[in-house]
This record gives C-alpha cells, sequence and structure tokens, in this order.
C-alpha cells in the first residue's frame, strides 16, 4: 500500500508531519512525498529519507497564479502519481489542496484527502483587496474545483469551515472533519523552566514571537506594542523569530533592521529548532489575523508557556481567557499593551498560566491523540 503527502515546502513536512506519516508508515504503508525544490533542503531531504520516506520533487512555486506554470504543477503531479499508483493522497496549504486533488482525481486515485491547515493570503482583508479581487475569484474557483473532488476535507478550526461553506467554495456534499491543528510532540516540546531575575528572583518580562514575517502575522502589531511597553518598563525583553517571506504581505528587510537598530527587538533569524528561543523567553505572543491552528502557539504551550494571541480564527482556540494567557481583538496594539503589562504587574502569572499550557497540550493537542484521530478519519 501506498501514502503519497504533497506539499509546497520540505521544511513544513519535517517540522509539521514527520510524527503523522511515521505512524502512517507503521500501518504498513510506503509513504512518498512531493514537494518543490528538494535541492534547497537537503537537510531536511536527508532527515525525511533517513525515516524511510521517499522523496519526489514536483514543479511548484508557492507564490502567484501563473496558468502556465499552474498547468505544469498539475502535470508533474499526474505523472507521478500515474507512475507510483497511490492508494491513498494527502495534500496541504492552498497549491497542493489545490492541483494535488485535481491531479489525483485526473490520475484515479481512489482516496483523495485534503487539509486546510489555515486560509492564507488571499482570505485576509487587505487595503489593496480591488487588486486582489480577480486572484480571490480565480482562487474561490479552483478551491471548489478541487475540494468538490476530495473525499474528505480536514479543518483545523470550525471558522474556516464555515467560510469556505459560506462562500460556496466547500459543497455540502463533501465530507469535512475538524482535527485538533497539527498536534504537538509533547516530549520534543518538553515543559521547560521559566528565566528568573536574578536580582528580584521574579519571573523577567520576556516576551517572544515565533512566524512568518508577514504583516497578517501581526508582526507589526507586535513591534508597536513592543516600542509602547518598553517606553513603559524598560527592562522587558522581545525577541522575534522567522523569516523574510516572499508572500505580497511580508516585512521588507528595511523594517526588521530599522527595528533591530532602534533596540526594540532582538532578532534571531529563522531557527530549525525554536525549542532554546522558548526556553530562553517566559511569555509567547502571536498577534495574527487568522490560523488554522497556530503550531508555534502549541509548541510554546507544550513547553509551558503563557499565550498572548487574538481572539481570531484558529488563534483563539488556543486560549482559555485568563486561564492560559489572554486573547486580544485583531490589530489592537492597545490590546496587546494591556495584556503584556498584566504579565508585569503580576509575575506569578506567568508560571501559573504556563503550566495551564501544558496541560491543555496534554489534554487536547497531543500529536498521538490528533493523528490518530485522522488515520481513524482515512480508514488507514
Amino acid at each position: 500500500m501506498k501514502f503519497v503527502l504533497i506539499s509546497n515546502n520540505l521544511t513544513s513536512v519535517k517540522n509539521f508531519r514527520t510524527d503523522l506519516l511515521a505512524d502512517i508508515v507503521n500501518r504498513g504503508y510506503e509513504v512518498h512525498i512531493f514537494a518543490p525544490d528538494l535541492r534547497s533542503f537537503l537537510n531536511e531531504k536527508k532527515f525525511l529519507e533517513e525515516k524511510n520516506f521517499i522523496l519526489h520533487e514536483i514543479a511548484l512555486q508557492r507564490t502567484g497564479t501563473n496558468p502556465i506554470a499552474d498547468l505544469k504543477t498539475i502535470h508533474s503531479i499526474y505523472k507521478l502519481l500515474k507512475k507510483i499508483k497511490p492508494e491513498v493522497v494527502l495534500g496541504y496549504t492552498i497549491k497542493p489542496v489545490i492541483y494535488g486533488t485535481l491531479a489525483a482525481y485526473l490520475a484515479h486515485i481512489p482516496k483523495r484527502y485534503t487539509l486546510i491547515s489555515g486560509l492564507g493570503f488571499a482570505f485576509q482583508a487587505h487595503e489593496d483587496s480591488e487588486k486582489l479581487g480577480s486572484i480571490k475569484k480565480i482562487i474561490n474557483f479552483l478551491y471548489k474545483s478541487a475540494l468538490k473532488k476530495a473525499t474528505t476535507v480536514f479543518f483545523q478550526n470550525f471558522d474556516d469551515k464555515l467560510l469556505l461553506s459560506k462562500i460556496g467554495i466547500l459543497n455540502e456534499f463533501t465530507p469535512s472533519v475538524i482535527v485538533n491543528g497539527s498536534g504537538v510532540n509533547i516530549e520534543h516540546f518538553y515543559e521547560a523552566p521559566l528565566n528568573l531575575d536574578e536580582i528580584t528572583n521574579n519571573y523577567i518580562p520576556n516576551f517572544l514571537m515565533v512566524a512568518r514575517l508577514l504583516k497578517d502575522k501581526g508582526v507589526k502589531e507586535y513591534i508597536e506594542a513592543a516600542r509602547k511597553i518598553k517606553a513603559l518598563y524598560p527592562n522587558a525583553i522581545f525577541n522575534l523569530v522567522g523569516s523574510i517571506d516572499e508572500n505580497p504581505a511580508a516585512i521588507t528587510q528595511s523594517e526588521l533592521d530599522e527595528w533591530v537598530e532602534e533596540g526594540i527587538i532582538q532578532y534571531w533569524g529563522q531557527m530549525a529548532d525554536v525549542r532554546p528561543a522558548i526556553e530562553k523567553s517566559n511569555i509567547f505572543v502571536l498577534p495574527s489575523y487568522r490560523e488554522g491552528i497556530p503550531r508555534a502557539v502549541l509548541e510554546a504551550m507544550s513547553m509551558a508557556r503563557p499565550i498572548i494571541t487574538t481572539n481570531a480564527p484558529g488563534c483563539k482556540e488556543t486560549v482559555i481567557e485568563g486561564r492560559n494567557g489572554f486573547l486580544v481583538e485583531v490589530k489592537s496594539i492597545n490590546d496587546l499593551v494591556d495584556a503584556m503589562a498584566k504579565f508585569i504587574a503580576d509575575p506569578n502569572l506567568v508560571e501559573i498560566m504556563g503550566k495551564e499550557s501544558r496541560q491543555i497540550i496534554l489534554e487536547k493537542y497531543d500529536v498521538r491523540k490528533v493523528n490518530q484521530h485522522m488515520i481513524e478519519e482515512m480508514s488507514l
């Protein structure tokens, strides 16, 4: 039996899907991974091949809607599927979902699953929304065509399912299932001690954001809140981890350099392993406009960190207000400042809420439980 995972990025497969694929191998499947540009991810390629997964390169551009390039993507996936003849295909992220599912349908693959791990740039409200109108129409049409061919559509939160149903992309006849994100490996992301000030013996007001450096991840709101907090509490520390993206909503290098030079943030770049960054920080912040279920938040929760995130789809699922953190309104810098100030005013909240974060992970987001749910729904 053969199983194919289609992704737009090999790092994402390594970080977010390895446990799921390992569980599928344990069910007796030969696992194949389709992804673009393998030569740029040699470490990830080696890691995944050592897990006995079989990798194949496909022609896929992560952004843009070039019709010729997209036809090449469908064709390259179709050819590989006809050659491998898998019983099951799972695509995640927008282009693998669309083109992978359509190619699998054309190749007569019997089981075609999609995982909607969040609704991306085209589903956000933007200042240049008029320019994006034609792009949205194309994406909506392609999404609708692909999901109609899916055996089952997995969502990571109910709001994403509701939105796609409301705008007619997901029809009532296509089965859909809500899963608790991608889950998190509770042994790998262990409970880590918090950082204490040697003089006061209080928890250091040390904040961390880990995300792709996109406007709709709330990076600018994080920076503005940090600027305000540092004016009130100069000893507060703000860390940022992530890479500049080719996405149209990406933060520019000059903006990033300016924030570092101003002394607002400590920028740690892109990290293959974020655990050291979480260990060195006490409070995790993600002011994102919309997510599936944010994996970075789950990782910080698993390492017993309290959370500040938005009352937005995907994000709000990770926080029980006042128990393991605080929810703020999307784009509200004042809400962010208020939430941050609560941890500074009462440092004991850091430990209390951090322990609650870990408990929520154990109860709901353990990767073994999430994987078991998906595997059962795919009848593997």
